[in-house]
C-alpha cells in the first residue's frame, strides 16, 4: 500500500516523513525481531512532540492505523503496522540528568544504553532492562524488570511524571498530582493511552555492579538449580540474578570442553565491591563449577554483557510460578534438552522478591509478588528452524503452567491471544484500566499493543 503525502505534512514536518519509494525505509522498518516483516505506508521520524502529534492527526484524517516505536525491541513486533504509519520516536532519545534532585528526563525513543551512558557521568542509574538495546519507553509502560529490580523496584515504581500525545492530539502531562488516574496506568498499562514523548525517572546510586557468572555442564542442572533456588529465596535485596541454559560462548573463563556446547549458566549480581561481594557469592560458587569469573564491573558494562545481535528471528514467552518444588526444577532444566544448538537461545529462570514484592499494591502489576519467572527465549537464524523453535517455546509455557501464578509479565511475551493479556492486569485492573482508555482513546487508535479496549460508555 501507498500514501499520498501532501505537501504540507513534509514541509511543516521537523523531523523525517519515509515511504516506500523513499531512500532509508528499509532500515527504518527494520526492529530486532527479524521475523516481523511488514510494510507501513508510512513511516514518520518525529523530532518534537508537534511532529508527533501531527502524525497521528495526518493518520487519523486518512483513516491509517497507527502504531508507535520507541525501541523496537518488542518481541511482537508491534512497534510496526503495515500499511499504516508508525510514530517513530527514536529520534526523541535525549537523556538530561539531574543529579541533585535524583532524576532524569528521558526521551520516549531512548534505549537504556542512551539513559545509563547519561546517568553513569554522576554515578547515578534506575532499574532497566538487561540489555542495552531495550526501549525506555516500553520497559516502563510495560512494568519493567532490570538487574536493579530487587534492591529498588520495577522500572515504572521509579516514574516521576510523563508527558505524552494523546489520540486527539492532546499534549497531556501525568503525575502523582496531575492526572493521577492516567499516571496509574502508565506503571504498567502498556502504551494503549497515547505517545509518551517523555519520561522522568528516579535515579539510585550506583557505578559498579560485582557479578558472578558460573558455568556448569547442563547434567549439573538438577543439583545447581535447587541450590540458586535456595541461595535467592534467602538472598538480601542486594543480591539479584538468574539461570540460564545457554550456548557457552567462547572467551577465557570458559572451558574449552564447554565453548560452542549446551552449558548452565548461573549469573549472581550483588550491589557491593568485589571482596564484599565474594563473601556473598559463595554458597554458589563453592558449587564447583567448570568456569566463570567474580568481577566487579561497571554497571553499564553489566547492561551490555547480554546484548544480541539484531537480525535474528525472535519467539519468547513466560510462566510465572508461584513455587519451585524439586518437580517444577527437573522439568525446567529436562525442557533445555530441546533447546536448538547452536544458536543464540536462552532458557531463563528469573527471581523476583525483595522491592519488587514490597512495591505499591495499587500499580496495575499483579505480577509483583510472583516469586519466580521461567523465561524461554528462542532466536535462530535459519527459517527453517522456525517450527522447532516455537514449539520448544510454547513447550515449556505448557509445561510450567501447573505451577502458573496465573499472572504474567507482558513485556516478555509474543502476541498470544487476550487471555494472555488478562493475565497480564487482572479483572479489576483491565476494568479501571479500559475506564481510562475510554477518556484518552475512545476510538482505540493505540491498539498495536497488548491491547486494552476502551470501556462501554
Amino acid at each position: 500500500m501507498t500514501t499520498h503525502i501532501d505537501p504540507g505534512l513534509r514541509t511543516e514536518f521537523a523531523g523525517e516523513v519515509l515511504t516506500p519509494r523513499d531512500p532509508g525505509y528499509d532500515e527504518a522498518r527494520t526492529i530486532f525481531n527479524a521475523m516481523i516483516d511488514r510494510r507501513p505506508a508510512v513511516i514518520a521520524r518525529c523530532a518534537n512532540t508537534d511532529d508527533v502529534a501531527r502524525a497521528i492527526g495526518f493518520a487519523r484524517e486518512r483513516g491509517l492505523e497507527v502504531s508507535v516505536r520507541g525501541g523496537g525491541h518488542g518481541v511482537a513486533g508491534k512497534a510496526l503496522v503495515d500499511g499504516g504509519l508508525v510514530v517513530d520516536l527514536r529520534l526523541l532519545n535525549s537523556v538530561t540528568v539531574d543529579p541533585d534532585a535524583r532524576t532524569a528526563r528521558v526521551g520516549g525513543g531512548a534505549v537504556m544504553a542512551d539513559l545509563d551512558g547519561a546517568t553513569a557521568e554522576y554515578g547515578l542509574a534506575t532499574v532497566g532492562g538487561r540489555v542495552s538495546t531495550t526501549g525506555v519507553g516500553g520497559l516502563v509502560l510495560g512494568g519493567g524488570s532490570g538487574w536493579l529490580e530487587r534492591k529498588y523496584g520495577l522500572t515504572c515504581d521509579n516514574l516521576v511524571s510523563a508527558e505524552l500525545v494523546t489520540a486527539d492530539g492532546s499534549h497531556v502531562r501525568a503525575s502523582e498530582e496531575e492526572n493521577p488516574e492516567l499516571f496509574w496506568a502508565l506503571h504498567g498499562g502498556g502504551g494503549n493511552f497515547g505517545a509518551v514523548t517523555s519520561f522522568t525517572l528516579r535515579l539510585h546510586p550506583v557505578t559498579t555492579l560485582s557479578i558472578a557468572m558460573l558455568l556448569f555442564p547442563p547434567e549439573a542442572g538438577p543439583d545447581v538449580v535447587p541450590a540458586f533456588r535456595d541461595f535467592m529465596e534467602a538472598a538480601p535485596d542486594e543480591v539479584g540474578g538468574g539461570s540460564e541454559y545457554m550456548l557457552a560462548p567462547p572467551a577465557d573463563f570458559v572451558p574449552d570442553d564447554l565453548a560452542g556446547r549446551l552449558a548452565l549458566g548461573i549469573v549472581v549480581t550483588c550491589l557491593a565491591t568485589e571482596p564484599e561481594a565474594r563473601a556473598a557469592f559463595a554458597p554458589m560458587t563453592r558449587l564447583g563449577p567448570a568456569g566463570g569469573l567474580v568481577a566487579e564491573m561497571p554497571y553499564t558494562a553489566v547492561q551490555c554483557m547480554d546484548d544480541d545481535e539484531p537480525g535474528m528471528r525472535n519467539y519468547w514467552t513466560a510462566q510465572h510460578v508461584g513455587e519451585l518444588p524439586d518437580e517444577a526444577v527437573a522439568r525446567y532444566c529436562a525442557l533445555a534438552e530441546d533447546m536448538i544448538v547452536p544458536s543464540a537461545s536462552r532458557h531463563t529462570l528469573l527471581p523476583l522478591g525483595g522491592a519488587v514484592a514490597r512495591g505499591p499494591a495499587e500499580y496495575p502489576v499483579p505480577w509483583r509478588r510472583d516469586p519466580w519467572v521461567v523465561h524461554p527465549l528462542a532466536l535462530w537464524d535459519d527459517p527453517a528452524d522456525d517450527a522447532r523453535a516455537k514449539a520448544w517455546v510454547r513447550d515449556v509455557r505448557a509445561s510450567m503452567k501447573r505451577w502458573s501464578t496465573g499472572s504474567l509479565y507482558l513485556n516478555f511475551i509474543g502476541d498470544e491471544g487476550a487471555e494472555r493479556v488478562r493475565e497480564g492486569w487482572g479483572d479489576a485492573n483491565m476494568r479501571r484500566l479500559a475506564d481510562v482508555k475510554r477518556r484518552y482513546d475512545p476510538d482505540n487508535v493505540f491498539r498495536h499493543n497488548q491491547n486494552i479496549a476502551p470501556a462501554a460508555a
